[in-house]
């Protein structure tokens, strides 16, 4: 399996979901992003972390790192490793010094622990081509596709039914620029579903 190391790029707020947060991870040798909704507990324990914040009383992703480490466990990376309807996968790769075990997480709380761990974090190719996004320069826009991201969606249980894929592209695009990452991620997936 070849992996593709990616970055922790950020995270915005969803305006459309309460509570909710887009993690933005990024390929460390390419342009595509990887949009990943978690929720706010998830981007708390992410941001507390790369914020270097201390809390007064542990964590549950402190005690658990705390719990691995007396009991030689290190996590050595974390990967994305399968996409399923819109939901992202992923492992703890575990090694306590005599044999190496995967454990499934939450990528969100594989993320968290990541950074604790000070590990990298992979994906695959076929993840990123699935649900990846690449964010182009501003420059190479066209001025009459400035309004684009401001159409509201249409009334329908499917919202982007009736754009065609050049329409998709152009709104994935303006919505990237915009960090609207949640709006991004629905766009790119009407994308897939048609492909």
């Amino acid at each position: 399996m070849d992996k593709i190391r990616l970055q922790i790029l950020g995270m915005s707020y969803s305006q459309s979901q309460s509570g909710a947060y887009a993690l933005i991870l990024g390929e460390t040798t390419g342009e595509r992003r990887l949009p990943i909704i978690i929720g706010g507990f998830e981007a708390q324990a992410i941001a507390i972390e790369l914020e270097k914040m201390k809390p007064a009383r542990p964590l549950t992703h402190d005690l658990l790192k705390s719990v691995a480490i007396s009991f030689n466990i290190e996590v050595t990376e974390v990967v994305i490793n399968k996409f399923h309807e819109g939901v992202f996968y992923a492992q703890l790769v575990c090694n306590d010094g005599l044999k190496t075990i995967e454990i499934d997480s939450r990528t969100s709380d594989a993320v968290a622990m990541a950074i604790r761990f000070k590990c990298p974090i992979y994906t695959t190719e076929k993840i990123m081509s699935e649900a990846g996004i690449i964010v182009k320069d501003e420059k190479n826009e066209k001025s009459e596709d400035k309004d684009m991201s401001t159409k509201k969606p249409r009334s329908s249980a499917k919202p982007y039914a009736k754009n065609t894929i050049k329409d998709l592209e152009d709104l994935l695009q303006k919505a990237i620029e915009n960090e609207n990452y949640e709006q991004a991620s629905e766009i790119r997936d009407e994308i897939n579903r048609r492909d």
